[in-house]
């Protein structure tokens, strides 16, 4: 098969052809009853030439009736594939789908000619309409910044895009998340996307079935431990220095928890959550996780599981906020502790 290349359309996959790259990615493929014929194609709504991946979340919960029929104001299908929390996926069309709206076209020729640079969405550089010829994929997420992403779920989210880039040809670059190309200030998917590109390069990278845990050593672990006091005022995040954090750099899987003692009194709470930090300063952060303060000592636990890249360095911070919103007395830290296994690629 010719391979399509940057700066180049392809025609769309037949369904037979797309449900064939799903299933070789590794990917779990429930085939909703019909969809090989669901479609919005008809007069003045072509489908294709494709040249790129759109991720959203649903912004709800048992989105799958919604993702199929559509709404009052727009008919379904909304998307070509819906993302359970477990990771099992529902293709549910194979043809147009009204999922992108319209598209800024400088975020899409971006795409089109798959620039490592996504620039900001501006309906002044003029608009494209996204259904004609972006593939687009529902993940089951309040989008809240709270609501998780399994794990399942997330690496089925990387799959999905690296089957349908590598059917095309297509480079990392072609996945994008409509938060990058909405001209009405689309907020999904709510995860970033520069780490979500770089999974999905990584996959792009080896074989359709390559399982990055059976390329590994065996897991290490992580048993790290700082007992020097920390102040944590109301209202401000403050990173606890644990040290050798740094070694889960590179990990293609960690599996973290965090345990901090802090004197938090009854009423109040404690948030906690991790954070990469990049080469240039700018980070990537968990969800956030709240704990309630207790009498005598808070014991406060924070997971989180994910891979982080080489040149990435995996952070803590924690933020306190009193019972009673007057009260600006801070509360300590005693402790803090990094429990957990971590996996490096042989």
């Amino acid at each position: 098969m010719a391979l399509a290349g940057a700066g180049l359309m392809s025609a769309p996959l037949s369904a037979a052809r797309m449900l064939a790259a799903l299933r070789a990615e590794g990917l779990d493929v429930v085939e909703h009853p019909g969809w090989r014929t669901h479609s919005r194609t008809g007069p003045g709504r072509p489908w294709g030439p494709v040249h790129g991946v759109l991720i959203h979340h649903t912004a709800g919960r048992s989105s799958a009736a919604t993702v199929w029929g559509g709404r009052s104001d727009l008919p379904g299908p909304l998307a070509h594939g819906l993302l359970a929390k477990s990771g099992v996926l529902t293709v549910t069309s194979a043809g147009r789908a009204n999922h992108a709206g319209l598209v800024a076209r400088n975020a899409y020729s971006a795409v089109l000619a798959e620039s490592t640079k996504h620039p900001a969405p501006s309906a002044a550089s003029g608009t494209v309409d996204g259904n004609t010829c972006f593939y687009g994929l529902e993940i089951e997420n309040l989008g809240d910044g709270a609501d998780p992403y399994p794990d399942a779920q997330y690496d089925a989210a990387v799959r999905w895009a690296a089957a349908l880039c590598r059917a095309h040809g297509w480079s990392a670059q072609s996945a994008v998340g409509h938060k990058e190309t909405s001209v009405e200030g689309k907020p999904d998917p709510s995860f970033d996307m520069h780490d979500f590109r770089r999974a999905v390069a990584e996959r792009l990278a080896h074989g359709p079935d390559w399982n990055p845990l059976e390329e590994s050593d065996m897991p290490s672990t992580l048993g790290l431990y700082d007992d020097t006091p920390r102040t944590l005022r109301p209202g401000a995040w403050t990173t606890l220095p644990v040290e050798h954090t740094d070694l889960l750099s590179g990990a293609v899987a960690y599996d973290a928890l965090a345990l901090v003692t802090v004197k938090a009194p009854v009423g109040s709470t404690v948030q906690g959550r991790f954070f990469h930090v990049r080469e240039d300063g700018t980070r990537w952060q968990s969800g956030i996780v709240e704990r309630a303060g207790t009498t005598g000592d808070t014991f406060a636990d924070f997971g989180h599981k994910g891979s982080i890249g080489k040149k990435e360095k995996l952070r803590l911070e924690v933020v306190y906020y009193p019972a009673t919103p007057d009260d600006d007395e801070p509360v300590t830290v005693s402790a803090a502790r990094v429990r957990g296994l971590y996996w490096k690629a042989s």
